[in-house]
């Protein structure tokens, strides 16, 4: 698509599906730092990072966001990127917002998609996670978070408020996708901190209940929201190994 930042690695192992890197909601291309290039390295497979409209170095939101927004990232935009850099059969790996676009998109294209690695996802609002998007806001305001996002996005601002007050919006709060949960069909690796600040395990635990595919389960002991940060050698090679399974 015109504009939208990406970043694709080459396969080293023919006949592989393309990892799709889809980031949290105050990510982009940069701040995945190098996991999916060691990922791609550790598995062979070929790998599509990209940018959503509104965050990193990609065109901005043309209107303020609706409860629908990860809907029509999922339903429109990444179908779009997908036929447009000719990406046929994918493993989606998704981080909290693109967790659950990766599950939208998973429900609606099954015969595209190979596999998922959910990681900290959301299928419903948690009064956690509203309380720590409102703290957030106030380390944003308060801190040098201001100055660090704008290294990373073209404007910070418009990308921290775009994502926080949606979250933190009344209408938000009735947002679920456990009905598109039950339509998944791939397999599926779910990993979450057990300390994660934005959301519990209910998360996973409603979408391995629901989900009609395989589903894995990987919980962190004293580790949060981002496992690939946190805990990058043991995530790398928990997934490859995952990913092994599907090859």
């Amino acid at each position: 698509m015109v504009g939208v930042e990406t970043q694709r690695i080459a396969a080293q192992r023919a006949g592989s599906p393309t990892l799709i890197f889809l980031h949290e909601g105050l990510g982009s291309v940069a701040l995945w730092r190098d996991f999916p290039s060691v990922l791609a390295r550790r598995t062979g497979f070929a790998a599509l990072i990209y940018s959503r409209r509104g965050n990193g170095f990609s065109p901005p939101l043309d209107r303020s966001r609706t409860p629908s927004y990860m809907h029509d990232e999922a339903l429109a935009e990444l179908p779009r990127l997908l036929d447009e850099e000719g990406v046929d059969r994918a493993v989606l790996v998704g981080h909290s917002d693109g967790a659950s676009i990766a599950i939208l998109y998973a429900a609606g294209h099954p015969e595209r998609v190979a596999g998922l690695v959910l990681e900290a996802p959301h299928v419903f609002v948690e009064e956690l996670s509203v309380r720590s998007i409102a703290s957030i806001r106030e380390r944003y305001e308060s801190s040098d978070l201001r100055a660090r996002m704008a290294r990373h996005h073209a404007d910070g601002d418009a990308t921290f408020y775009a994502w926080n007050d949606i979250w933190l919006a009344p209408e938000f709060r009735d947002w679920n996708i456990e009905e598109d949960a039950a339509r998944l069909r791939a397999p599926a690796l779910l990993i979450q901190g057990a300390a994660d600040e934005y959301g519990t395990l209910a998360q996973i635990e409603a979408i391995a209940a629901r989900s009609g595919g395989p589903v894995d389960r990987l919980i962190l002991a004293n580790c949060g929201h981002a496992p690939h940060r946190e805990r990058p050698e043991f995530v790398v090679r928990a997934i490859a190994d995952w990913l092994e399974t599907l090859a």
